[in-house]
Parts: structure tokens; C-alpha cells; sequence
């Protein structure tokens, strides 16, 4: 599979997605996963920065709103209409485009920074994809992501329960015989069902690669490794959101964030 096969799948999700999104049942996005990615995102007020992967737009909104002029790209043209028609009422200056992140359509060292929000383990040229961040890149600019982690996140657990029947550990076994591609089927377990009872499940390509690889990735493209998070709910946060307790018991998400070294003299 590559990433044009893949971009068909997302297409085929995005209307369903940009809707269940909009009506705020992605939660762990918007409770934990974009809350810490805005918390390690550095200073990019008046900065040029590009959004890899922006399916319709929430998060680039985001960017937008700490003052960085954004230019957003996606695959899917679905999502980008979706983001387009948003844009025309809401007038907040981003720009969004159709490409692969595989093949960017700018010229090298055009942006400021980069981002991409759970979007680069879903393209299986992900080294690729990578140099053409660090390429577009300007030299002291970063290239900040967010993905589901490589070490916790791969195949189909089995969870130890206690006698609440609440989650308390987690059993994984074949790390290093993961599978090169699938199609994993689920939809936001926070919508009820009568929202999505009439609704296909998102059909997602899952591509799983060792921790080891996506860091060997990053030091071939010439990317130094700034800082790394990953995301688990507080106290406060678990109280409001139960369901969240498996981002507590492990890691299910992790935040890198890359920079670009400065050119030498």
C-alpha cells in the first residue's frame, strides 16, 4: 500500500469524520493529545508554518490562533473542502491545499516551522515524508508530531481488568512482528449511537514501525531531537473522562519535536 491508496481510504472516512469531529466526540484530541501539543509547541506568533496531514482543519485552527500564518495540506480532498468551506465563513487566513505529504508543493526552506497532528504513522513512506519536512523546513526551524506510540499502540491488546471491571494493565506480545500493513475499523466510541448508528466505521491503514525506526528516520533526514512528550490524563482530567484511564496505564500517544540545524558558515 502507499500513500495515494491510503489518501482514498481517508477520503472515503472524511465526511464522517469532519462531523463527528465537529460535534466534539474526537475527545481524546481535544482533552489530551492537542492540549499538550499546544503546552510544547514553542513561540510561533507572526512564524510561516505548515500543518502536515490537516484533515478538515481543527487543529490548524489552533496554530492559527497563537498568531502563525498557516498554510495546511491534506490528501483527501474531502477534507480540504471541508477545511476550504470553514475558512470562507470564518475568514481566519489559512490557506489549505490538496497534496501528499510525500510531495510537498513548496519550495525548500519556505516555512518557519511544521506540524502534523496524528497524521505520520498513517503514511507508509514515512521516511519521505519526513525529509520533505526537514526540506520545506528553514534552518532553526522545527518540525513538531504528534502519532500514536510505536511501543503500546500495534495490533489488538488484551486488557487485565480489576473487580470494578475497570482497565488496570495491559498484555502486548509481538512487538517486533508487527504486521507491514491493515485496515483497523472503529469510529469515536464517545458518539452515541444514535449518531453514528447509520454510519460506516472508519476504515484506517495501520502501518506499524519499532520506535527504533522512526528515530533512525529522523537522524538519516538531518533533524536533531529537541523534545519528546507523552500524553497522559491528570487526576483532574480522569474524574471528568473515566474512559481515559488507558492513557494512564500506558503510553498511547507520544509528541516529538525535531529542529532544523542552522546552516553553517
Amino acid at each position: 500500500m502507499d500513500h495515494k491508496k491510503t489518501g482514498e481510504y481517508w477520503d472515503a472516512n472524511a465526511e464522517n469524520w469532519t462531523k463527528l469531529v465537529r460535534l466534539g466526540y474526537d475527545k481524546v484530541r481535544l482533552h489530551l493529545t492537542l492540549p499538550k501539543f499546544l503546552e510544547m509547541l514553542p513561540e510561533v506568533h507572526g512564524m510561516k508554518g505548515l500543518d502536515i496531514g490537516c484533515g478538515e482543519g481543527s487543529n490548524t485552527r489552533e496554530f492559527q490562533k497563537l498568531g502563525a500564518n498557516m498554510t495546511a495540506i491534506d490528501i483527501s480532498k474531502t477534507f480540504i473542502r471541508h477545511a476550504q468551506e470553514y475558512e470562507e465563513k470564518c475568514k481566519h487566513g489559512i490557506i489549505y491545499r490538496v497534496a501528499s505529504a510525500v510531495d510537498l508543493p513548496f519550495k525548500e526552506n519556505f516555512f518557519d516551522f511544521t506540524v502534523s497532528t496524528m497524521a505520520l504513522m498513517d503514511i507508509p513512506e514515512y521516511q519521505k515524508v519526513i525529509n520533505e519536512a526537514y526540506r520545506v523546513t528553514k534552518p532553526e526551524g522545527f518540525f513538531q508530531f504528534s502519532m500514536t506510540h510505536p511501543c503500546f499502540n500495534f495490533g489488538i491488546p488484551k486488557f487485565i481488568k480489576d473487580e470494578n471491571g475497570r482497565r488496570k494493565s495491559i498484555i502486548l506480545s509481538g512487538y517486533f512482528d508487527k504486521k507491514e500493513d491493515w485496515i483497523d475499523e472503529w469510529i469515536f466510541g464517545a458518539a452515541p449511537k444514535e449518531v453514528t448508528e447509520n454510519m460506516e466505521q472508519f476504515k484506517v491503514p495501520r502501518f506499524e514501525y519499532t520506535l527504533s525506526q522512526w528515530l533512525n528516520a529522523f537522524a538519516k533526514s538531518g533533524f536533531v531531537l529537541e523534545e519528546v512528550c507523552e500524553p497522559n490524563p491528570s487526576d483532574e482530567l480522569l474524574e471528568r473522562e473515566p474512559s481515559f484511564w488507558t492513557e494512564r496505564i500506558v503510553a498511547l500517544f507520544i509528541i516529538f519535536r525535531y529542529r532544523k540545524l542552522p546552516l553553517k558558515k
